[in-house]
């Protein structure tokens, strides 16, 4: 507790955490992810083929094909990130959040730590074991990769950091809509749909800089594409995307009322 009776940042985060850990729907969905992500892992490293010609194998990445189910994890932990704050203004609990934490900066910072620790460790347990079980789903007339091979091991990592920043960004679209359909409408079009067009009408151009395609052809890669931002670069946009979607929901969840 601070010097005025109300909750500091610890106390704020605990309660945070009770609420996240007490939906049942949230820990089936974070397990889904996972089972999800390694169960297209495996099929995608079973069904992959050894290249054919000289460039296909120069271009060869086995690990980005193990990291597929990021696809589908995105889109989980994003919406988890939505409810998290928009389940309480359907339900109005909003009102007694902010009568216990009414330091707003405060409230976001405890969602933004709660969110970001649990999907980061989902995240990162998630990446490693479908690279492992991927791996090991590998015909043998293919080398299999290991974490000590150039880029490998970074590729593995930042895919798990990758799930952690789409959720904050979710929990940011949260905030500034208010409302479950639109912010899930909003991180739908801006992962995917706005993608697909882009890269349909520019190619790389514009698409290179989409969440989504950064995480498929700079984060997810142990060999570079052509193109593309390089891995660190994209993965400093996405941290500045992310920074900047929390402190737009900051300034936003401050000038509003409840």
């Amino acid at each position: 507790m601070t010097g005025t009776g109300r909750p500091g940042f610890a106390a704020a985060a605990r309660m945070e955490w009770l609420k996240l850990g007490s939906l049942r729907s949230t820990r089936w969905a974070l397990s889904a992810t996972a089972l999800g992500m390694i169960a297209i892992g495996v099929v995608t490293m079973a069904n992959t083929r050894a290249p054919q010609g000289a460039e296909a194998a120069r271009t060869f990445d086995p690990v980005n094909n193990v990291l597929a189910g990021i696809a589908l994890g995105q889109l989980v932990v994003g919406v988890i990130g939505v409810l998290m704050i928009t389940g309480e203004y359907s339900s109005g609990s909003i009102r007694a959040t902010l009568a216990v934490v009414p330091d707003r900066r405060r409230l976001l910072a405890a969602k933004t730590a709660v969110l970001g620790t649990v999907v980061l460790a989902l995240g990162e347990a998630a990446a490693f074991v479908t690279f492992f079980a991927g791996r090991a789903a590998l015909t043998d007339t293919i080398h299999r990769p290991g974490l000590g091979d150039a880029g490998v091991l970074r590729a593995v990592v930042l895919s798990g950091v990758y799930l952690a920043l789409v959720g904050l960004i979710g929990l940011a679209l949260g905030v500034m809509t208010r409302h479950t359909a639109s912010a899930i409408g909003i991180l739908v079009g801006l992962f995917y749909v706005v993608p697909a067009v882009a890269a349909g009408l520019t190619g790389t151009t514009v698409a290179k800089f989409f969440p989504t395609l950064i995480a498929a052809n700079s984060l997810a890669v142990a060999k570079p594409v052509a193109d593309v931002l390089s891995p660190w670069t994209g993965f400093t946009v996405l941290l500045l995307y992310t920074a900047a979607a929390l402190a737009a929901a900051d300034r936003m969840l401050r000038r509003r009322d409840a």
